[in-house]
């Protein structure tokens, strides 16, 4: 990865902690739709979040999310809120597995940014093991909370059978 790659790459994690995308209170009960919540936490760092799904009619899913960590996490939860917006849930799992898969190669994969977008700039953050977790917090609450809705939904349609 060049220079003017990294600095490009670091500068969206920078943007992203900053001005954070899905920051916002959770519905709770009150949410529309089959939705899902999860808490995590970092123990090593102390990185916190609570991140909350909701499926939405159009077979699309909406992520909100509150939390508390630092720039890597906080950008990554914010990068994760952005690419649901635009994605299908099929599509979402497409993603949380490229981003796994990048995390976990210590730097030894390129970044796919067609698939990934914006998470391609935590291609940089796979090489330092300590901060993994922080990249992949977010992505693990999303995880947990979209089969928790996933199974709302289902139980949801058996019960109108």
């Amino acid at each position: 990865m060049t220079t003017q790659m990294q600095q490009l790459y670091q500068q969206v994690i920078l943007d992203h902690s900053r001005s954070r995308i899905g920051n916002s209170a959770l519905h709770g009960d009150a949410a529309a739709g089959p939705h899902g919540y999860s808490h995590q936490v970092n123990p090593t760092c102390g990185d916190e979040i609570e991140l909350e799904t909701e499926l939405t009619a159009d077979g699309s899913v909406s992520v909100r999310w509150t939390g508390d960590g630092c720039s890597i996490s906080m950008a990554s939860a914010s990068v994760l809120t952005e690419l649901a917006a635009s994605a299908s849930i099929t599509k979402m799992l497409e993603i949380e597995a490229a981003f796994h898969e990048l995390m976990h190669s210590r730097g030894t994969i390129e970044a796919d940014e067609e698939i990934l977008g914006d998470a391609a700039a935590f291609q940089g953050v796979s090489k330092f093991p300590a901060r993994i977790k922080c990249a992949l917090l977010a992505w693990m609450a999303f995880k947990d909370a979209l089969a928790q809705a996933q199974a709302g939904a289902t139980t949801a349609d058996n019960e109108e059978k």
